[in-house]
């Protein structure tokens, strides 16, 4: 859990985490790095994730936003640390997100310097007869091309094991953004520990170059190497402060 004492800037709950995950080589990421923080890594193994999930229930400053309290989004992730008096704090660099409403995209540029795109986007989650989510997917179209992401869940619902790739995929609390003239911010973000269903099958398809870049179409235009889906939970967006590079 992050710790902080920031103000809130958004409460929602993140339901039906779909988080593939592809190990990368350093040299991919380091030009990425906001300053202050440094790669972190799994047991000397670097990932890049895409994440689909439902926004539901979202609150701005306190206040829900007609029309805007539920939406998909689907963005592109790394991992990083940053080194404080208390010892590291563990968080994510986002390289692009995608998300269906053009107010949600410039309010997340405007205040945070995230890169938000809005897209058309629509989900399906396919339930069991006993409720449990036995298929999960997002869509969206880019730049005129469709893309999806997609995982088929196994039936058992669990914790995170401790010092499993999962943990370290799922359990980073801060958020780094390089900002305009090097400054990088940090935000905070609140959950409790989420249970997952391991992936039965998973799947990307997308045209990764016109989506994310050059830079990635190698390293993610593959089957993920990690994939899970995680229930989720209410959480809790602090707004940032600037931090040193």
């Amino acid at each position: 859990m992050a710790e902080t004492s920031a103000r809130s800037f958004l409460t929602a709950e993140w339901r039906f985490l779909t988080m593939l995950n592809w190990e990368v080589e350093r040299p991919l990421l380091q030009p990425l790095v906001p300053g202050g923080t440094e790669l972190d890594d799994w047991n000397g193994r670097l990932y890049a994730s895409v994440v689909g999930f439902l926004f539901q229930k979202t609150r701005v400053l306190g206040m829900a936003v007609p029309f805007h309290a539920d939406f998909e989004e689907v963005n592109l992730r790394f991992y990083v640390r940053r080194k404080t008096s208390r010892g590291f704090r563990r968080g994510v660099v986002f390289v692009k997100e995608l998300v269906p409403h053009r107010l949600v995209a410039w309010v997340a540029r405007r205040v945070y310097n995230e890169n938000y795109v809005a897209v058309p986007m629509a989900h399906e989650i396919v339930a069991r007869s006993d409720g449990s989510p036995a298929r999960a997917a997002y869509s969206w179209t880019h730049a005129g091309v469709e893309g999806r992401l997609y995982l088929t869940a196994g039936h058992s619902l669990r914790p995170l094991d401790a010092g499993s790739v999962e943990e370290f995929l799922a359990e980073h609390y801060y958020g780094y953004v390089r900002q305009p003239g090097g400054a990088t911010l940090e935000y905070a973000v609140e959950h409790p520990p989420w249970q997952t269903w391991p992936s039965e099958e998973a799947g990307f398809e997308a045209d990764v170059r016109s989506l994310y870049g050059d830079r990635f179409s190698s390293a993610i235009g593959r089957l993920p190497d990690v994939a899970f889906l995680a229930a989720g939970s209410a959480i809790r967006v602090r707004r940032g402060m600037k931090i040193l590079s």
